[in-house]
């Protein structure tokens, strides 16, 4: 039996470094934002549902969806994010299950499903195990301001958007601990799979 693993976090928690572990030792990981991306490319079905709903003035001129300009639209707007979502969100979690069942097929021990709103899109259905990539909020906020040059305020703005890294803890089965160095994070890792009984390989 393969193992599902959900693997979340929060902005600037280091959830992609963890996911990168998760490759290193030959685990698959299926990232939700890479088949979000993909799922909205020329010709795929969410593509013409999206121009067909925004118009096509959210078209770069070789055809593709402007993702900045869309999201400028959604970013204030409820209904407009609402309708987006209902027309993305299934698409993604259609192009994630095609390649869990590939995963399942090849009798891999587990696969990683890197889904950054895993608890509040409530996806956790979709995983048998759930890993958060936890940091406190001083090491989130000060990751955030370095990494995308952003002010104090503006990044505390993004940080409270989610739903909070100390509400996540009570919700996942494991929780990695990244505030501290990359070997601990790793040896966290290891020790989990270790007692879900899920080798290196």
């Amino acid at each position: 039996m393969t193992l599902v693993i959900g693997l979340t976090g929060g902005i600037a928690s280091g959830k992609s470094t963890v996911s990168n572990m998760f490759k290193e030792i030959g685990i698959t990981v299926i990232d939700a934002d890479v088949e979000a991306r993909l799922a909205v490319q020329q010709g795929e079905p969410a593509y013409k549902q999206i121009i067909a709903e925004f118009g096509e003035e959210i078209l770069l001129a070789d055809g593709e969806i402007d993702r900045p300009k869309l999201g400028s639209i959604i970013f204030h707007d409820f209904e407009k994010r609402q309708r987006l979502n209902e027309i993305t969100h299934p698409e993604v979690r259609k192009r994630m299950v095609q390649k869990m069942q590939v995963a399942a097929l090849n009798q891999e021990k587990a696969v990683v499903l890197d889904i950054p709103l895993l608890f509040e899109s409530k996806l956790t259905y979709m995983v048998e195990k759930t890993i958060l990539v936890y940091v406190n909020l001083e090491t989130q906020l000060k990751r955030l301001m370095d990494r995308n040059q952003l002010s104090e305020e503006e990044a505390r703005a993004r940080i409270l958007s989610q739903m909070p890294l100390s509400e996540k803890v009570k919700l996942a089965d494991a929780v990695i601990d990244n505030t501290s160095t990359i070997d601990s994070s790793k040896q966290q890792l290891l020790a989990i799979l270790q007692d879900w009984g899920v080798n290196d390989k």
